[in-house]
């Protein structure tokens, strides 16, 4: 094949630009195989050519063949110079499916299969996500759904445990990768605080690491799960579990709820009507209710688990801040085969860290770090020992005494103004435990809201709460991240909204 007579690029070739220059060369130049312009098996002209048609110099013009041809794209035939390899398809174009060629559009019409898709990768995710993204935006105040204020951890604290973290895991060559169900320290720390606090009987050996707890519960859910299998939730519950069931292609069957918990003669009845794998339950402190589950419920769903050989994914994200009493001892404790425990670091410490666990029996342990190898590798071992570092030198347990003072008065405070600014137009308990107040509206509530984002409000709607329009209407308001005058600010809007 002839050399060409001239050498035009379908991409200019900008000295100003950001991007290196022989890199735009060879951008061009895959570009101009792709569409077609350059054929497979054209001669390219010499380097200095090139060089001289494009104003640039040759040496740079030799880094970029040089690169495509360790690429694959040209080829060089000893002294006969550089063309493009005759390894590629003949006239493959991005319009046309890899192999057909641009000449012969009658070939393709005569076929009896069904025309391929041109041009277009098929996803599984064709339409817009039915939810969107949890993503800090936006003017005004944000009652959240019970996180914790960030301001109060003492940054020198953190920026001292990494430090030391980073040279004790250095001096013991512990930077490279590591085990997938975490850093062994923080492993070790875990278990012993869930032996000494709550009464769950593990060892490092029951214990993943997980980046917070809902990569725990979308891990959870992958060894209990597959496609077509019924989870069962209550009628108002975490949203974001609902989603993650769904996406797995786990069928969401919701249950009742009163005062005591979940509606354990309606969960027998869906076990017996649906192929149940697995039942989300948050009963330590109800989410969104706040409410616990009772002893004698506890111990009904946990029979009926065992009847049925359905696991439960016990959630107890925020089993440090009880304000009433002693906490009742998770459903774990007592049914350590029978329930997964998932747990959270992000109320004690900080929701940025991406600290959460799972405690469960040691070959369902071994299969979740299986899962973790496939999509994370391994957690963050730098941030994992830093933790567990806080642990052991008490920094944890002195800010959790610290932060427990602070979210008791914020709780009473958050109350009295509820009190104060809305009166009898709302329905509340205070809760005995948890960072965030159940209200019930006397009124339109899809209206109520309307008016309280348009004051500048920012929260979680009604509707992510219920899985089924029967439940009752509320809204979850998180106190524990505002300030006396941010929380102030915030019930006044959104007593104004209710007017």
């Amino acid at each position: 094949m002839l050399r060409p007579w001239q050498v035009t690029l379908s991409e200019r070739i900008d000295p100003e630009r950001g991007t290196p220059i022989y890199m735009q060369i060879i951008r061009a130049l895959i570009r101009d195989i792709e569409t077609g312009r350059l054929a497979s098996g054209t001669y390219l002209p010499s380097s200095r050519e090139l060089a001289n048609a494009l104003g640039v110099n040759r040496k740079t013009v030799v880094l970029a063949y040089e690169d495509l041809i360790a690429q694959g794209w040209l080829s060089t035939e000893g002294t006969r110079g550089t063309m493009i390899s005759r390894a590629l398809p003949v006239g493959v174009s991005p319009s046309l499916p890899v192999g057909a060629s641009a000449q012969e559009p009658s070939r393709q019409a005569a076929s009896p299969e069904p025309e391929p898709r041109t041009g277009q990768i098929h996803y599984r995710f064709a339409e817009p996500p039915a939810r969107s993204l949890a993503l800090p935006a936006g003017r005004g105040i944000k009652l959240d759904e019970g996180a914790p204020d960030g301001r109060l951890f003492p940054a020198d604290q953190l920026a001292r445990a990494y430090r030391s973290a980073i040279s004790r895991a250095s001096r013991a060559n512990r930077l490279q990768y590591r085990d997938p169900r975490g850093a062994q320290s923080l492993r070790e720390q875990v278990a012993d605080m869930l032996r000494s606090q709550r009464g769950l009987a593990v060892t490092a050996a029951n214990i993943c690491i997980t980046r917070g707890s809902q990569n725990g519960l979308f891990l959870a859910l992958q060894v209990l799960i597959e496609p077509g299998d019924a989870v069962i939730v209550e009628e108002l519950t975490y949203e974001p579990a609902v989603a993650a069931i769904r996406a797995l292609g786990g069928r969401v069957v919701p249950v009742g709820l009163d005062e005591e918990g979940i509606d354990v003669a309606e969960v027998e009845a869906m076990c017996r009507r649906h192929a149940v794998r697995a039942i989300f339950v948050t009963p330590h402190h109800q989410f969104p209710t706040t409410i616990a589950m009772r002893p004698e419920r506890r111990l009904q769903l946990l029979e009926i688990a065992r009847q049925f050989g359905v696991a439960v994914i016990e959630d107890d994200y925020d089993h440090e801040f009880h304000f009433q009493s002693q906490p009742l001892l998770p459903m774990a404790a007592y049914a350590p085969g029978q329930v997964l425990y998932l747990g959270s670091m992000s109320k004690l410490l900080l929701p940025a860290l991406r600290i959460g666990y799972l405690a469960a029996p040691e070959h369902v342990i071994d299969a979740l770090a299986h899962r973790v190898s496939l999509t994370d590798g391994m957690g963050n071992t730098v941030t994992e020992e830093a933790a567990a570092e806080l642990i052991a030198n008490g920094e944890l347990r002195r800010h959790s005494r610290k932060a427990w003072r602070v979210y008791a008065e914020r709780r009473q405070s958050f109350a009295a103004l509820l009190d104060a600014h809305l009166g009898d137009r709302i329905a509340f308990a205070v809760p005995d435990g948890g960072l965030a107040f159940w209200v019930k509206f006397r009124g339109d509530l899809e209206a109520i809201e309307e008016r309280a984002r348009a004051q500048g409000l920012r929260f979680a709607s009604h509707h992510s709460f219920m899985t089924r329009d029967t439940a009752d209407k509320g809204l979850r308001l998180g106190f524990a991240s505002l300030n006396d005058g941010e929380a102030a600010r915030a019930i006044a809007a959104l007593a104004e909204a209710t007017r």
